[in-house]
Formats: C-alpha cells, structure tokens, sequence
C-alpha cells in the first residue's frame, strides 16, 4: 500500500509517499480503506521527533490518527460491522495510508449524510474538545472564554459549550473569522494587547471556564479572567501548566464518545467546517497549512 510517512525527522519536507505491506486484520480487528485522513498538531509533532507515551516509533513511520474509510476486512470475533460497512475512527498512527488496521472499539458507523471528509476530520479535535470542556466543568449557566475558537479543535469546543447549555460563550479570533464564530454561537474577540478588558467588558460578571488552543498570551490571559484555576485548559501551553498552577488534562479517545459527537452531527447540533484537502503525495503542504495555526476549520487528506 502506498502511505504518507518520514524517515527522519524534521521539517514537513521530510514527509513522503512510500510503499508498506498491506496490513491484515487480526482478532477483534478490521482493516479499513482509508477514503480521508485528519491533520492534527499532534502528527506535526511526532514527525519533529516527539514520541507519544506509550507509542513505538519505528522508521520510516506513517503519520495521521484520524481517519474514515470503508471496511474491507474483517477479523475473527468481530461483530457489527462487515465487508463494506462505512466507518470513522481513530489510532494513534498509521492513518495517512491507504489501509490502517484497528480494533473494533476505534470506530463508529458513518452516517450516510456526513461527507467524507468531515467524517475523515472529526475524530480527533472533536473528542479533544469533548475531553477539555468536560474536565473543566463546562455546564448550564456558565461564560466560557475559548481562545483560537475558529480553528478545528476552538470550533468543536464552542459548539459542545453551546450544546452543554452555557449561557456565554466567547472566542477569540482574527476579525475575518468573527462572523463564523457568531454563526456557532459565539460572542467574537480579538486578540492582542487589551484582551483581558475586552473580554470584562462582554463579561462583566466574570468568565467561569476557559480553554486555550491559542498559546501563551492566551493562558496568561484567562488566569487573569477565572478564578478557579481549575476550570483553565491548555492544549498548547505545555511548559506554563505548572508555574501557573493549571492542572494536566488528558484523557483516552473512546467509541462512545465517537458516537455521541456522530450522533450530534446528525442532529444538526455539530458543524464541520473544511479548511482543505491536500492529496496523500501533499501531506507535506498539508503540515505547512496547519502549522501556520491561521483560518478556520480542518484540514483532510483525501486518498482516492
């Protein structure tokens, strides 16, 4: 099979289109024709050399942990899907390929009217959205602040607040994605010097909760603005968790998390929007095109 990979790591032009055996299907396992794969942050840094815990990295190594794709092969002990059964689902690696082998508690069913590559970008930064506004307690009532609420993992964090009954929402963002932002349900923001008091001045009564996909300005900001620092998550200000007293937040990906959020999207309560969609032998624009953290929405590898 032909997948998007590296060999050493480095920069996004150290990603190429290589030949790997077909994997096989074991127990509990299917193998799934991969029709599009999600680019995460988190593929950008394993190809720069950061190992996941609990991960062997073996070169060359396939990239991509989302993915959606029609079942082709079905392994022994397997039930509820089959040959031909349309699924999303995720791994750790090995996605940006034409085949990825999983066990049957990474994948959901496909709803018919959900396109490929929204299904292809949905697992990801739709559950790591699930995990940060649960953690940080997210609920009726609440003025939430998300920072970078435009960008894939902001926009899923903003519709979930929505969702989960929170009586404010506000994102930050550049002022061309303010109108999307409102069409979520969001007030919009700025960012830049004099955040803090333009966010008071939405939000006279205080921010309850806040989640950063931002940076640093972003978390110095919102421990400014909530009190509870528990109630404050990073995805991206890894090295200021602890002098700031912020707490780790992590959590497993699941199938019943999956489905609920697919559940969500069939019931018009969840948006996917699609920045861009770069071919298997572009994955190396596609890593550029997140890495600039610029415009709204996801961005989708498509194999044919």
């Amino acid at each position: 099979m032909k997948a998007a990979a590296f060999r050493s790591v480095g920069g996004p032009e150290v990603m190429e289109v290589l030949s790997f055996p077909d994997p096989q299907a074991g127990p509990g396992q299917v193998r799934v024709q991969v029709k599009t794969a999600g680019v995460q942050h988190y593929d950008c840094y394993v190809r720069r050399g950061w190992t996941p815990q609990g991960v062997a990295i073996q070169l060359p190594q396939i990239l991509g942990n989302e993915f959606a794709g029609i079942i082709d092969q079905v392994g022994e002990d397997v039930t509820g899907f089959h040959v031909g059964s349309e699924v999303l689902g995720f791994a750790q690696l090995n996605c940006y390929a034409e085949y990825v082998v999983v066990h049957v508690d990474q994948i959901v069913s496909k709803p018919d009217s959900m396109p490929w590559e929204e299904a292809g970008g949905l697992t990801g930064n739709g559950q790591g959205a699930y995990i940060a506004m649960k953690a940080i307690g997210v609920g009726p009532g609440d003025t939430v602040l998300i920072h970078g609420a435009a960008g894939s993992l902001g926009a899923f964090a903003v519709q979930l607040a929505k969702e989960w009954g929170a009586e404010t929402i506000i994102g930050t963002a550049s002022e061309s994605n303010h109108d999307y932002l409102r069409s979520l349900g969001a007030i919009p923001v700025t960012y830049g010097e004099g955040l803090v008091e333009r966010v008071r001045a939405l939000a006279p009564n205080g921010v309850d909760a806040a989640f950063d996909t931002a940076g640093a300005e972003a978390v110095l900001a919102s421990v400014e603005l909530v009190k509870d620092r528990n109630r404050i998550c990073t995805f991206v200000a890894y090295d200021l968790i602890e002098e700031l007293g912020l707490r780790v937040i992590r959590g497993e990906r699941s199938a019943a998390r999956l489905a609920e959020l697919v559940e969500l999207y069939s019931n018009g309560k969840l948006q996917i929007h699609i920045k861009g969609t770069f071919p298997l032998d572009r994955a190396d624009d596609a890593h550029r095109a997140i890495e600039t953290r610029r415009g709204r929405g996801k961005i989708v590898l498509t194999l044919d």
